[in-house]
């Protein structure tokens, strides 16, 4: 009966995210089909953890129990999966600072300050700025601080309006508290992901008697962990419309759809522009537009022909599916209709 209903529940999570809420966005039913898709994935994401994740996950699970001695085996699971999204909260931070790099501005910290008072105050983020193409994200805990994070090609390429409307997305991943709902959310795969890594590498540790069955288990155990993350994908797809709603709040639909659709062409004139993101692929979550580390030319602009075909640009269902953000044609229909 479990695992019926966590099938019902996972495929009306991928059609509400992907047809559902982009088709009503402007209706007056929007908003609580939009909250609603939102508390279905969680639900979903949550049966898969407690009917599929925990019981095969009984290695890591058992030695957790021993270890600590606590005899029930769902409250050892539970322990396990939130020490290990704390401690991925807690050091996220630091290794993006490793990674990126990012140094303070002084201007664009005024421009954040006077968009988060634009937004009603809620969140105090430090504005930091890093090298690379046009692109944002946001980052940080209530250790660290929060930061929202610009790129120079972004600064280059975007008008006053459109770095408003980027930065009044990223407030608005701070606002929604996205970052530990996310890694909350995004644990349970991690954690069948990383266990199925380690039962295969141990499967085969021995040369001349390699053990078949761990190999079996870790496959079994990568695959889930890729089911369940597509969940995960589709519930980041719905925090992107819902930051962007932010950003068209701080400074106008126009300028965020504007903002969208410039860093689109961006990297829609570079080829390469997927390949050459591979260096970031850990972070592509953390982004505003999910490709990152392309070259182009940063004179960009966007004229309203081109905003009218892009906006009826047809999408690919499969890297839909695959993505942490809606496609730009899809986010920019939701836009206008808003």
């Amino acid at each position: 009966m479990e695992l019926w209903l966590l099938a019902a529940l996972y495929i009306a999570s991928l059609a509400a995210s992907i047809y559902l809420v982009p088709r009503l966005a402007g209706s007056p039913r929007w908003r609580h089909v939009f909250y609603g898709s939102m508390a279905l994935i969680v639900a979903a994401i949550a049966l898969a953890g407690l009917a599929v994740v925990a019981p095969l996950l009984f290695p890591v699970v058992w030695l957790t129990q021993a270890l600590l001695g606590i005899r029930d085996y769902l409250v050892a699971f539970a322990l396990l999966a939130a020490a290990s999204a704390f401690a991925m909260y807690m050091a996220s931070p630091h290794l993006i600072n490793i990674f990126f790099s990012p140094r303070p501005d002084p201007e664009l910290q005024r421009i954040v300050d006077a968009v988060s008072a634009r937004l009603g105050g809620k969140v105090k983020a430090k504005a930091v700025v890093v090298e690379g193409p046009p692109n944002a994200f946001a980052y940080g805990n209530f250790h660290t601080g929060r930061y929202v994070a610009v790129t120079t090609g972004l600064l280059e390429t975007a008008s006053r309006d459109e770095l408003e409307a980027v930065i009044g997305h990223e407030l608005g991943h701070h606002i929604n508290k996205d970052m530990p709902i996310m890694t909350a959310l995004g644990i349970l795969p991690s954690l069948a992901y990383f266990t199925g890594v380690a039962a295969i590498h141990l499967g085969l540790a021995d040369e001349e008697r390699p053990s078949l069955l761990a190999v079996i288990y870790g496959v079994v155990m990568i695959v889930i962990s890729f089911v369940v993350q597509l969940l995960v994908l589709s519930f980041s797809r719905l925090r992107e419309y819902y930051a962007d709603m932010h950003g068209a709040k701080a400074a106008g639909k126009e300028a965020m759809m504007r903002a969208l659709a410039k860093i689109h062409k961006y990297y829609s004139q570079n080829p390469d522009a997927l390949e050459k993101s591979l260096k970031t692929t850990g972070f592509k979550a953390l982004f505003i537009y999910a490709l990152v580390n392309a070259a182009a030319n940063p004179l960009i602009d966007i004229t309203p022909d081109e905003m009218r075909r892009l906006m009826k640009q047809p999408t690919s269902l499969l890297e839909e599916i695959l993505s942490s953000h809606p496609p730009i044609p899809k986010r920019l229909n939701v836009l206008e209709k808003i």
